[in-house]
């Protein structure tokens, strides 16, 4: 558990870190640097939105297809981020933390790790944690409690997608390295290349965690600064 607090410890401090660096000192207050309104809210409805789209639940579109769980497990990291968010705009990462191990919950629901044609037939039970995470989202109040019950439908959604609390750890160190990184190089002014000799960043990314799943994340940054540059040399 010791170690559980730590690593939880250490995602709100660089969630904190991220938030300070790419919308300046008054992100608690809901607005960044350059005066842009901030709504955590949204962005995981946005975020759950996309997820959802990893499965196929068009009746009218590939109506035999499945889910791409690779992606949703992305997308839980990305949700993460603004959870956390959400959490540090009310509290200090180390009260953050703690709340965030406390209220971690299991599922009744389970995606499947290859899909069915059967799975079809119960895509809405399978569907049902997201968007109850996404309808928690959009209630409009500042109650303590309403944190609570986002976080535990969170780390609910976590487990239906077979995620365990290390493999969440290690994507979102990843993903975090990934969004400094593209802080850095004009993401935000639009001049960062996203795709890096065919390959998406979040792809680039996966590998190099693949290959070394203990890299630390100073020695992360040094290897996407490796592969943007052959990426972008002239």
């Amino acid at each position: 558990m010791i170690d559980k607090l730590k690593k939880m410890e250490e995602m709100f401090a660089l969630q904190a870190r991220l938030n300070d660096d790419t919308n300046g000192p008054k992100w608690r207050e809901g607005v960044t640097k350059q005066g842009k309104v901030i709504n955590w809210r949204r962005c995981i409805v946005m975020e759950t939105a996309e997820l959802i789209d990893s499965f196929s639940w068009k009746h009218w579109k590939n109506i035999e297809g499945g889910i791409d769980l690779k992606n949703i497990r992305i997308e839980m990291v990305d949700i993460w981020h603004f959870v956390m968010s959400e959490a540090l705009r009310r509290m200090d990462p180390g009260e953050a933390a703690k709340l965030a191990l406390q209220t971690m919950r299991e599922s009744a629901v389970k995606l499947p790790e290859s899909w069915s044609r059967a799975d079809n037939a119960r895509i809405e039970t399978l569907l049902e944690p997201f968007e109850d995470l996404m309808a928690l989202a959009l209630i409009k109040t500042q109650d303590a409690s309403w944190l609570k019950l986002l976080m535990e439908k969170f780390w609910e959604c976590v487990d239906a997608v077979g995620m365990s609390f290390d493999e969440l750890y290690r994507l979102y160190i990843g993903k975090n390295a990934l969004n400094q990184f593209r802080q850095k190089h004009g993401y935000k002014e639009g001049t960062y290349t996203k795709v890096w000799n065919g390959r998406e960043d979040n792809a680039v990314l996966q590998e190099i965690l693949a290959k070394n799943p203990d890299i630390g994340y100073d020695a992360l940054l040094d290897a996407l600064e490796a592969e943007y540059a052959k990426a972008t040399e002239r």
